[in-house]
């Protein structure tokens, strides 16, 4: 979907809402594109680049910021939807909004490291399309529907690949900057469907939330690089979570990185919430951006607010 639809739906100048949001176009789920079943089509191609069989999975993790629905977890909806319903593989739920893959990939490799297991699909599956409000010129243009999975395993003894430190803090003065307030037993039914509704529009500050995360930020950053034993110039490359343009494009002033190591991906897929992240490895890795051997950070923030990053060697 183009942003000049944007444009046309608000009566405004043509490229307005690019240079709003800095999102060129983003993709839209059908109403039969479920996050169940996108989960599924990523999963299936993850598969098939690790040349693993389903049934060789040890553990099955959703790591996303909205559910298809409450219950079951969308861990299990995604078992089912790859035909291992009675597989009895273990399939749950990482929720830490957009930041729920960092979060799950620090808690896999954990488990990994414990022996607990050895081979885990990893999949985040998004449609915020489901819950913007079209007439929100701060929200409606900036989301893209999307899902991204990965296989993770156990690096092999001749190879650098690991994780070398990963951090997460979280600032709950910052809880009512980003909230989707429905969907759990705060907002009901019986409050009437005019409540109900507009509670099941996303709500962001985009402005507090960016002052939050600026304040912040440089000395997370520095405390992570720090745990991980290496220093910005050591990175190939900086893939944060792609929050919206003109955050991207501060990144340098915040962080104290080259926006020529940032990898950028919101102008043709908007923001994909807890997708953004592994969205923006797998285009680092396709394009060859970044390469085997090499030092790279992930780095994002996630309403709460909270602030995540891990530092690794692809």
């Amino acid at each position: 979907m183009p942003s000049t639809e944007f444009d046309t739906r608000w009566r405004k100048p043509s490229g307005w809402t690019f240079r709003a949001c800095g999102v060129e176009y983003r993709h839209v789920a059908s109403p039969n594109e479920t996050s169940s079943y996108m989960g599924a089509q990523a999963a299936q191609r993850a598969l098939a680049a690790a040349e693993l069989a389903p049934q060789e999975l040890d553990c099955i993790v959703s790591a996303c910021s909205v559910m298809e629905q409450a219950i079951p977890c969308l861990g299990s909806q995604i078992q089912r939807a790859l035909g291992l319903g009675e597989s009895g593989i273990p399939a749950f739920d990482v929720n830490a909004t957009c930041l729920s893959f960092l979060v799950a990939l620090d808690l896999i490799s954990c488990a990994m490291a414990a022996g607990r297991y050895r081979k885990v699909l990893m999949v985040s599956s998004e449609s915020p399309s489901a819950g913007l409000n079209p007439d929100d010129v701060a929200t409606a243009a900036l989301f893209g529907d999307g899902a991204v999975a990965v296989v993770v395993g156990l690096a092999e003894p001749e190879s650098s690949s690991s994780l070398l430190a990963a951090k997460v803090a979280t600032y709950s003065v910052g809880n009512e900057l980003c909230q989707l307030r429905a969907g759990g037993t705060r907002v009901r039914l019986e409050k009437g469907c005019e409540a109900y509704q507009a509670a099941t529009f996303f709500e962001m500050d985009g402005k507090a939330t960016f002052r939050m995360a600026a304040r912040f930020l440089p000395g997370f950053s520095e405390q992570l690089l720090t745990a991980a034993g290496v220093g910005r110039d050591d990175l190939s490359c900086l893939i944060p979570h792609q929050a919206s343009g003109r955050a991207l494009d501060k990144l340098d002033s915040i962080l104290g990185i080259p926006l020529t190591k940032v990898v950028r991906t919101i102008h043709h897929r908007g923001n994909m919430v807890a997708a953004s992240m592994p969205g923006a490895l797998h285009h680092a890795i396709s394009s060859q951006r970044l390469r085997r051997g090499d030092l790279f950070a992930l780095m994002g923030t996630g309403a709460g607010l909270s602030l995540g990053g891990a530092v690794l060697r692809y």
